[in-house]
């Protein structure tokens, strides 16, 4: 009889496909969508950016689209919102820590995308 070799176990990409303990299911809740990675793009090359250089940058994007997708990247823990009390009011927008772990994933699909798309 003959013997087994050992078996590689593969690991799966998501065990509770599309489940709340699904990793990959969270990440693409909080990255996914037409304009959150544009954002997070703009703040990891220029840093600390103010509403209305964010709404110059991520071309078509709507007013409410920003702000919205500004206030869900801040609930996330992406984005760290600082708002100065003068007038007029100025709010400026930084990516946390937890944010600048996920760029160089993110660079990793850019870069299978360019190879493979």
């Amino acid at each position: 009889m003959a013997e087994k070799k050992d078996e590689i176990i593969k690991e799966a990409l998501c065990e509770d496909i599309a489940g709340e303990k699904c990793g990959l299911k969270k990440v693409i809740d909080i990255v996914g969508g037409k304009w959150k990675i544009m954002i997070l793009c703009v703040m990891d090359r220029e840093g600390t950016v103010r509403y209305g250089e964010l709404r110059k940058a991520v071309f078509g994007i709507t007013n409410t689209m920003l702000a919205h997708s500004l206030k869900e990247m801040e609930d996330d823990g992406l984005v760290e919102r600082k708002q100065y009390m003068e007038m007029p009011v100025r709010v400026e927008y930084t990516l946390t820590k937890k944010a600048e772990s996920i760029v160089p994933i993110l660079l990793e699909l850019k870069k299978w995308g360019e190879e493979n798309l």
